[in-house]
């Protein structure tokens, strides 16, 4: 059993934008034709533009210009408002599925879940934050060594001091979130060799993206957990998208968070 979840925007007490209808939009946009787009979603033109008068009704402006005539002979195109309303859409949806994602860890406990919602939403700037389970705790000094179960079959360990263990009142089995900042995320080809203690996860290169003098890399541990690594160039030119690697964290730079 996974939790799930579809994500509606409505006006008025009635349904606007859903996923069928963007895509309608979105074939409209492509084909140029109400009437392409309703056959490529195997619909009938009828329902096509059922949708469309529905959305129509119910948004401040049009959202699409019909053309008459002309060297093309004519055809519909979406307005500029249209567009805007699709890219709202999908980020509303992008984070409604991160927010879904979320709750995954709880797999098939109501009571887990409850103290997922129950949880501050952080605010922090770093990039990376993932849910997790603290499994154990070693004492080593003024350190404890922390380890941690992320969504999957992943582990990870953080080091920070025992007077902080102390003062968050973390226990064995309670909640918490990984906070690492994604420039000290390192992608590598092969895991490490040295004997310094080392988080080495294995997953894949999903995305490199180029920014300045800065390589974004996003990289998946499983289906539900990404990390993102912001590395220089000359570290990645061995790295492709596709690719299995190796992510790179030092304990000490995991940070607890509640």
């Amino acid at each position: 059993m996974q939790i799930d979840g579809r994500f509606w925007l409505t006006k008025e007490g009635q349904s606007f934008l859903g996923a069928g209808r963007i895509e309608l939009l979105e074939r409209i946009d492509k084909t140029g034709s109400i009437n392409a787009a309703a056959k490529e979603m195997k619909m009938s033109y009828k329902a096509a533009w059922e949708r469309i008068n529905g959305m129509n009704a119910l948004a401040d402006q049009p959202l699409i210009d019909r053309l008459t005539g002309g060297k093309g002979g004519g055809g519909t195109k979406l307005t500029p408002y249209a567009r805007e309303l699709i890219a709202t859409f999908h980020r509303f949806n992008e984070l409604h599925r991160q927010f879904i994602d979320r709750f995954a860890e709880a797999g098939n406990d109501p009571e887990r879940l409850a103290r997922i919602l129950s949880r501050t939403f952080l605010t922090t700037s770093a990039r990376n934050q993932l849910p997790a389970t603290l499994i154990s705790i070693e004492e080593k000094g003024l350190n404890g060594i922390l380890t941690l179960s992320l969504t999957g079959s992943h582990t990870i360990q953080s080091i920070i001091t025992m007077k902080s263990i102390r003062n968050m009142g973390l226990t064995i089995g309670c909640d918490l979130y990984a906070i690492i900042k994604s420039s000290d995320v390192t992608i590598v080809t092969d895991p490490p060799k040295n004997d310094e203690p080392m988080n080495a996860l294995k997953g894949t290169i999903n995305r490199i993206e180029s920014q300045d003098e800065t390589d974004e890399i996003t990289f998946a541990l499983d289906l539900f957990t990404e990390l993102i690594a912001l590395m220089n160039p000359k570290d990645t030119k061995k790295l492709s998208e596709g690719m299995n690697a190796y992510a790179l964290i030092s304990p000490k730079h995991i940070i607890i968070g509640l």
